[in-house]
């Protein structure tokens, strides 16, 4: 009886942009994406700052933080709208709220998913490679790089 040997999952290579302003948060996201080497990780640690980046660096993925210094992650969401309609960015909210009213509108608007606080390490492993893989998708429908 032959067997057949397991088959390791592809490797993730992508560009990650993580805004959040709490310095336990974003170490905690860099430690989880610490374990996929081929992910590249931007931080921001303000809404401002973020959606600068994200026009500068089109990330495949934003981690996006609700509430931030400077605005609302629904305000970032806002400000990012183009990049989701025009280029399939994801945006995944994190928030440490029960289901809210400004989660709703970010979805509306075109976040993708939202993933509650605190993060769960085997949930982020879990979603973050299907997530970047229904954004490399989108990339592609989109005719993106």
């Amino acid at each position: 009886m032959s067997s057949t040997p397991p088959v390791d999952p592809p490797v993730l290579s992508a560009t990650v942009l993580c805004i959040e302003d709490d310095p336990l948060g974003m170490t905690l996201v860099e430690a989880m994406l610490a374990a996929h080497p081929g992910v590249r990780l931007l931080k921001a640690v303000n809404g401002r700052d973020g959606v600068d980046l994200a026009r500068r660096q089109r990330p495949d993925l934003v981690l996006l933080d609700m509430r931030l210094p400077d605005t609302s992650g629904l305000e970032v969401v806002r400000a990012l709208s183009e990049s989701i309609s025009r280029d399939g960015l994801r945006i995944v909210l994190l928030t440490g709220e029960d289901f809210s009213i400004d989660v709703v509108k970010a979805m509306s608007l075109g976040a993708h998913e939202y993933w509650p606080k605190p993060l769960n390490s085997t949930r982020v492993m879990t979603d973050l490679r299907r997530v970047l893989g229904d954004a490399g998708a989108a990339r592609r429908d989109h005719g993106a790089s």
